[in-house]
């Protein structure tokens, strides 16, 4: 998707939380119904039978995808029932059952950090990502300009830390790159 395209686009995602390691197979369940997902990939080199080293995609996490809400929640709601697999769709909180969406501005920002082509970058659990402490800012200059997220601090250098339902992820910036929110 184009960069203008994805920033025009103002429709939702829906974080699912998978109870099968079989995420490209959920894909493919979804992608017939028409709806549209998204994996975190990273490049992970791995050695074959004959010793070579091959790069190769593979998921972040084995238990996530994203879901981006096109149709309403009810219709949603009975795709994911009617899987053979077992998922489930984060909710709003303990008593309110609806479905939580992530805003496309967030999304977009999310899954143009997770680019598997960009570098120096880490991915965290939501629980380690609540832990860091930082301000809000909003990178001017560089590559990842017009993103916006947490900068914290790792290992003596910086990062910005975006947060979805179910994980995070931190890019190296340079500190004076950002602006504070």
């Amino acid at each position: 998707m184009k960069p203008e395209t994805a920033m025009s686009d103002h429709t939702p995602w829906y974080a699912i939380k998978l109870f099968t390691v079989r995420q490209k197979a959920v894909a493919a369940y979804f992608d017939e119904k028409g709806l549209e997902t998204f994996i975190p990939e990273e490049y992970v080199d791995i050695e074959d039978e004959n010793h070579k080293v091959k790069r190769v995609l593979r998921p972040v996490v084995r238990n996530l995808i994203f879901l981006k809400k096109d149709r309403d929640e009810q219709e949603i709601r009975k795709y994911v029932l009617a899987s053979t697999f077992k998922m489930s769709v984060v909710t709003k909180s303990r008593e309110n059952k609806s479905y939580y969406e992530i805003p496309a501005v967030q999304m977009f920002e999310f899954r143009a950090m997770c680019n598997p082509e960009l570098t120096m970058r880490k991915y965290l659990s939501e629980e380690q990502a609540h832990l860091k402490k930082g301000d809000r800012v909003l990178v001017k200059h560089g590559p990842l300009k017009g993103l916006t997220g947490r900068l914290v601090r790792s290992n003596k250098k910086y990062y910005l830390l975006k947060e979805v339902p179910g994980m995070a992820i931190m890019i190296k910036v340079t500190r004076w790159c950002c602006e504070g929110l």
